[in-house]
């Protein structure tokens, strides 16, 4: 098996025009697509349906180009381009008749859904079992046996609104839908931990609550436009054969550029203050996470992001960190997912990066 990666810009949320024109001119096979990663301009909030209206341009466009195969490929819109993030899509691809790997590691990609959530289930064990379950199974598709061979783990979860709430036969975990956006990542980000051994066990109580657990691998986004949840783990595997490999390091806050320096020195990547060309033709995406840090402060500044009123702490937050990664990069094409919880330290997250080496 060999894995692809391409990047194609969006002009709107529903604009598949690069999708298509890949399709069309022979450079990206549609039957070969397992998976989309996504960043759109809405305001990443409970009700940003810019997230739902570019899932369904996605699937119209797969199902256009590959009939019912189409519906297989998990799909993870992450809304909010803040700062200068720019909005694009991340086209992962599977060659599953390339010769099997004979050298060094390469990448490796795996898809995996869980089943749909009752209401009072999300945010809770139930979700984290599952979401496991699914991880495991993924890793399993995509041939990854250690899981330190495991750099990033997306998770694309649902989130509770009013209507939901009223009609859950079982207490919620919240009854307030913005904060059942970080209960969903916090269980989906232990169901990953969980799965790859950075956690042994977890209880109800312990979600959005105890800090401590969580995984340096993990991204979950949370939406309203599904009520299960959609996976894909990337990792290095010997099966797997091509020219691309990934690697992460964990954030400890929103500027520790360093680590992504470290991810990027373990490709072969480097450069003096920024990337140069040649560098930057070699990155094929950089996939991260953003939270502003629950203390108020980072490294000793007070911040302001949990004091606005008027634009929510997490869209402070992608922009903080799209900046920090994009001046390091020389590139503002960047999956830059906010709300972190239980997904790396607070106030961090992991940063993975995939290249060509």
């Amino acid at each position: 098996m060999r894995a692809h990666v391409r990047r194609l810009p969006m002009r709107d949320p529903a604009d598949m025009s690069a999708l298509e024109a890949a399709f069309a001119d022979g450079s990206l096979d549609p039957q070969s697509v397992v998976a989309i990663l996504g960043k759109t301009e809405g305001n990443g909030c409970v009700n940003d349906f810019t997230r739902g209206y570019a899932t369904l341009a996605m699937k119209l466009a797969l199902a256009k180009a590959c009939g019912d195969r189409g519906m297989r490929v998990a799909l993870a819109m992450s809304g909010g381009t803040e700062g200068g993030l720019s909005p694009h899509m991340a086209v992962f691809a599977v060659d599953a008749k390339a010769p099997a790997g004979t050298g060094p590691k390469r990448l490796a990609i795996g898809t995996g859904f869980t089943r749909d959530f009752a209401p009072h289930e999300i945010g809770r064990r139930a979700m984290v079992e599952a979401t496991s379950d699914a991880v495991r199974a993924a890793m399993a598709a995509a041939r990854i046996e250690n899981p330190a061979d495991v750099h990033y783990v997306q998770v694309k979860c649902p989130l509770l609104t009013a209507e939901r709430i009223a009609a859950a036969t079982a207490p919620v975990a919240t009854h307030d839908t913005y904060e059942s956006m970080g209960y969903s990542r916090g269980a989906s980000a232990l169901g990953v931990a969980l799965a790859l051994g950075e956690i042994s066990s977890i209880d109800d109580a312990a979600i959005c609550a105890d800090w401590s657990l969580h995984s340096g691998v993990a991204s979950a986004s949370a939406g309203i436009e599904l009520m299960h949840s959609e996976i894909m783990v990337l990792g290095n595997s010997a099966a797997w054969s091509g020219d691309l490999a990934i690697a992460h390091r964990v954030m400890q806050d929103s500027i520790d550029a360093p680590a992504l320096w470290g991810a990027l020195g373990e490709l072969g990547l480097s450069g003096q203050g920024q990337l140069d060309a040649a560098a930057r033709e070699r990155l094929v995406a950089v996939l991260a996470k953003a939270e502003p840090a629950r203390s108020g402060g980072i490294r000793g500044r007070r911040h302001t992001m949990w004091d606005d009123s008027d634009i929510n702490a997490t869209r402070h937050a992608r922009a903080l960190v799209g900046g920090v990664l994009a001046g390091a990069l020389g590139d503002t094409q960047l999956f830059v997912s906010g709300g972190a919880e239980h997904q790396g330290p607070d106030g961090g997250g992991p940063v993975a990066v995939i290249a060509r080496v």
